[in-house]
C-alpha cells in the first residue's frame, strides 16, 4: 500500500525522516501538514489505526500548543473535540506522520521507521 508522509519543511525531524526514506528508496506521497492537514475523519482513522493514544499525535513541544494552553485543556477534551482541533491546524501535529493504512509512525526514530517502512 502507499505510504503517505505528512511533514512540514522546516521541521528537523521531517528532514531527517524524508532523508531516510529517500536514502532507502522508498516511494511515498509527501503531504505538507501545515498546508494540508489530514481531515477528522482521516486523523481518526490514523490514530485507530496506530493503537497509539491520541495525545502522542499532538506536537506537545510546539508553540502553538504551548500559545493555546493545551497541556491544562486536553485532559478535559473529550477525544471528538481533540481531533476536531488537531485538523484544525497542522502545527498542532507531531510530525512527521507517516501511514500507510496499516502501519504509523509519529515524529522519527530511526529504529521506528527501520521496523515498520524498510523493504526487505
Amino acid at each position: 500500500m502507499a505510504i503517505t508522509y505528512y511533514g512540514y519543511p522546516n521541521c528537523g525531524s521531517c528532514k531527517k525522516a524524508k532523508s531516510w526514506l529517500n536514502a532507502e528508496g522508498i516511494e511515498y506521497h509527501d503531504v505538507h501538514i501545515v498546508e494540508t492537514p489530514p481531515s477528522k475523519e482521516e486523523l481518526k482513522k490514523i490514530v485507530e489505526t496506530s493503537e497509539f493514544p491520541l495525545k502522542k499525535f499532538f506536537n506537545t513541544s510546539g508553540m502553538k500548543y504551548r500559545e493555546l494552553g493545551l497541556k491544562d485543556k486536553l485532559p478535559t477534551m473529550s477525544d471528538d473535540e481533540q481531533l476536531e482541533l488537531l485538523a484544525s491546524d497542522g502545527m498542532l501535529i507531531k510530525r512527521p506522520l507517516v501511514t500507510d493504512g496499516e502501519k504509523v509512525t509519529v515524529g522519527f526514530k530511526d529504529s521506528d521507521f527501520a521496523e515498520n517502512w524498510k523493504r526487505v
